[in-house]
This record gives C-alpha cells, structure tokens and sequence, in this order.
C-alpha cells in the first residue's frame, strides 16, 4: 500500500499508480462575475479539465456548445438549463454529450449558493444569437485564466499548471 505525504503548496500524486489529487489549500477558489471557480484538474494535452463552479443566485453562464463530454455533479443549490426546463438539484448528476447546446441559469429565488463539480472532455465554444462562436473555453485558456485570476487575488496558482503536457 502507498502512503502520500505531501507538503502545502505541492501536487500530491503517487506515481506508482498514476493517482493525483488537489487540496483545498493547493487550488483557491477564484472570484468570477457571478460567482467563484476552482480548478482542480487540468490536462491539456488529453483535453480534460475539471472545476468547482459556484453560482450566485440569478447568474449563469453564456450559451455554449460542448465539443465534448461533459459530467456534472451537483453540491447544493438548484440551476436548470433554460433550453431544456429540468432543474437540477443538491445530489443530482448531468451528463452532457459532445455537441450539446445550452445556457446554465440559476434561479434567482434560490436560497443558497449554487455549487456543481464539472469535469470537462474538449472546450466549451462560447456562443452568440446566431450560433458563430465568440469565444473558445478548454483546458489550455481556463488554465491561463485561472492562473491569471490567482495571481490577481493573491492566489499561488495550483502546481499542476505549471507542468509540461506530456
């Protein structure tokens, strides 16, 4: 059996059987417009990145269309996808295929911040009302943007940025 020790500040990993992990410590949360981030994994070269997104009542995200798999896993709070009407709740899990289209909202009427785990397979083409994308969100950019926003609120940003895709 393989013990990990790790110190605050580094990745903790075990090699030996290819097992990572990401402290609370080791990856802030970030404030955003609406809410918070926290990038806990972010592999650019196989296209996967996973966050904790927090969501204010009454925000959301802009329309986008998933190149890839997405999965979703929600914390507490309530959000719906206002092109579909299916709210998702405290325990619920989504599961978005390549090519799906949507606009994250959160009630404004909820009680409580909205909290979802999303773990992200390609990019999120950010989309405007006739469908052209107008931004490209994927492993490589949120990397650099959460980087960006951890320095700028006094973060150190999480080690495994700072690796060299393999």
């Amino acid at each position: 059996m393989a013990t990990v020790t790790a110190m605050v500040g580094q990745p903790r990993s075990v090699d030996a059987i290819g097992v990572s992990s990401a402290a609370p410590e080791d990856t802030p949360w970030v404030d955003v417009h609406g809410g918070q981030r926290r990038l806990v994994h972010c592999d650019v070269a196989q296209g996967v990145w996973a966050l904790g997104a927090r969501y204010q009542p009454g925000s959301g995200t802009e329309r986008h269309r998933h190149t890839g798999e997405v999965f979703g896993w929600t914390i507490s709070g309530r959000w719906l996808y206002t092109e579909y009407g299916v709210e998702y709740t405290a325990g619920s899990f989504v599961h978005e295929t390549a090519g799906s289209t949507h606009t994250l909202v959160v009630p404004p009427d909820n009680t409580e911040v909205t909290e979802v785990l999303f773990v992200v397979h390609g990019a999120n083409l950010i989309l405007d009302d006739d469908d052209r994308v107008v931004r490209i969100n994927d492993a490589s950019s949120f990397g650099a943007r959460y980087r960006q926003l951890c320095v700028d609120q006094g973060h150190a940003a999480p080690a495994f940025l700072d690796r060299s895709p393999s």
